[in-house]
């Protein structure tokens, strides 16, 4: 993956043509190239060299492309931050991974004197618009030059840390190679018919989630028009959709559940659409194709993939009729099902998927330990994912062995959670699990044991939590009881409480 080549090539062979759509502002390739390469100037006199950390903390806005882009132009590291993160999270990620530089939009609750003082390792702070005692992005589009000398780097050499728990004691850091980032590319071009002819749709699926960051992959590799949505919006997506004639978007299950609650969702031209695919929590295979018949002409596809395997991996192949099955993985990466003894399964035996080649992550960011669990000798990566393969060789995931919840497709640990509502001085134990949602795929539940003598009220910690956890990590329901089941061994038993026949 070279995005500064692609830069290049996109400028000089279609300096004309649109790169990218934000509201009111259309951006030519040409101008997208000179707006990076001036803020990647910036970032290489103060330092970031291809080793270097840059943090990103914004939405979904034309600052974020330049940022994403100019970072990996640099051959540097790029560690995107949630948008809905809190300032103690984001002062944890930066102390954590070391940023050198945080590019950063001036939420009203965030701190930036505060993460400045906190934050050691940070020698810059660049706002996405005026802060005063800031540089802003745009001063420096005005101010700096596009031509400089561009370090080397390796594809081999780290491209980013993708934090996938807000955990203060255990960040978990997905370090991806800038050869790891070839494997949406070289996925995608495997299975599907796609060119700088396809407009494709980021409906405010985030940049910081690999999801979102695949958009601007291939934007900058098919040399593809990205209509970019800064949030999501069911009508917004229907406008783009009509308006700019939208060939390629995915989405979560949530969003297309939100598109057809809407009345007039049938209404829209939607005849442009070439590919709609569904990705990031459990979908409804009823769901799609009622979606399918406001456009008919798509070929809506599932798909899977994680941030430790640089999603997409496993696509649904055209032409295939079983929306239930994940599909196959593509020719760069091997796949193979396992027990519990690590004995290698046959077709229709469920156990771990297990998956090897160029999308497995180098590791978890100074967690050893962590990345000797998770990855064999051999580079076999243990998803904890538990799946099943057909005769045909397509594969279907049925459930999911790790401790997480996929709320819209963004991860939540349970211990995270866990951590967190344990600080309530009122609480004397808990237990996190995912229980069904029918919009959101899943949602955690918290299971609270309070401390005797006290009482307490679910709104009374959800404010407390609003403090510390990002919204989506926040429970979506609560259950206070006066104990805990355990198993023999004193460990909570979340299976016993999973299976309570609770209201929900």
């Amino acid at each position: 993956m070279n995005i500064r080549e692609y830069l290049i090539r996109n400028g000089k062979d279609y300096p004309s043509k649109l790169g990218v759509i934000f509201k009111d502002k259309e951006i030519t390739f040409s101008s997208l190239k000179e707006a990076v390469f001036k803020l990647a100037n910036f970032l290489r006199k103060q330092g970031v060299h291809p080793s270097e950390k840059v943090a990103v903390f914004l939405p979904n806005n034309l600052e974020a492309v330049y940022s994403y882009l100019a970072v990996l132009s640099l051959g540097s590291v790029l560690v995107p931050f949630d948008f809905m993160l809190t300032s103690e999270e984001i002062i944890n990620f930066i102390n954590h991974s070391q940023a050198r530089v945080l590019i950063v939009y001036p939420k009203k609750d965030i701190d930036l004197e505060k993460i400045k003082r906190s934050c050691p390792s940070l020698k810059e702070i660049i706002t996405s618009s005026e802060k005063e005692g800031f540089l802003s992005v745009r001063e420096i589009l005005e101010k700096e030059s596009p031509d400089f000398a561009f370090p080397d780097f390796k594809q081999e050499d780290l491209a980013c840390i993708l934090y996938t728990s807000g955990s203060t004691g255990h960040p978990k850091g997905v370090m991806l190679s800038y050869k790891n980032l070839d494997n949406p590319i070289n996925c995608i071009k495997h299975f599907l018919d796609t060119s700088s002819k396809d407009v494709i749709f980021c409906a405010g699926v985030p940049f910081s989630h690999l999801g979102g960051f695949d958009y601007l992959l291939l934007m900058s590799y098919f040399s593809q028009t990205l209509i970019l949505l800064e949030r999501f919006s069911p009508l917004g997506v229907l406008r783009c959709i009509e308006k700019y004639r939208v060939s390629f978007m995915w989405l979560v299950p949530s969003m297309y559940t939100a598109i057809l609650s809407l009345k007039e969702y049938d209404k829209f031209d939607l005849s442009s659409l070439r590919y709609v695919v569904v990705f990031g929590a459990p979908s409804s295979k009823a769901l799609l194709k009622r979606f399918h018949q406001v456009c008919p002409q798509a070929y809506l596809l599932n798909g899977w993939g994680m941030t430790e395997t640089s999603a997409p991996n496993c696509v649904l192949p055209p032409g295939v009729d079983k929306l239930e099955s994940i599909g196959k993985f593509y020719p760069g990466m091997q796949a193979k099902i396992v027990d519990e003894e690590e004995k290698e399964l046959g077709a229709q035996e469920q156990g771990e998927l297990w998956v090897k080649g160029e999308g497995v992550m180098l590791g978890y960011y100074k967690e050893p330990q962590l990345t000797k669990e998770v990855l064999t000798p051999e580079g076999w990566f243990k998803t904890g994912d538990i799946a099943c393969f057909d005769k045909e060789g397509l594969f279907y995931i049925v459930g999911r062995k790790k401790d997480m919840i996929k709320v819209s497709g963004e991860i939540v640990f349970s211990p995270e959670v866990e951590e967190k509502i344990q600080l309530y001085p009122k609480v004397k134990e808990v237990a996190v699990i995912g229980v069904p949602d029918k919009l959101r795929g899943e949602v955690p539940k918290a299971f609270v044991v309070v401390k005797e003598e006290e009482t307490l009220g679910e709104e009374e910690l959800k404010e407390f939590l609003r403090k510390h956890l990002a919204h989506f990590k926040i429970p979506h329901y609560f259950e206070f009881l006066s104990q805990l089941p355990k198993t023999r061994t004193g460990k909570i038993d979340k299976k016993l409480l999973a299976s309570l026949k609770t209201e929900v």
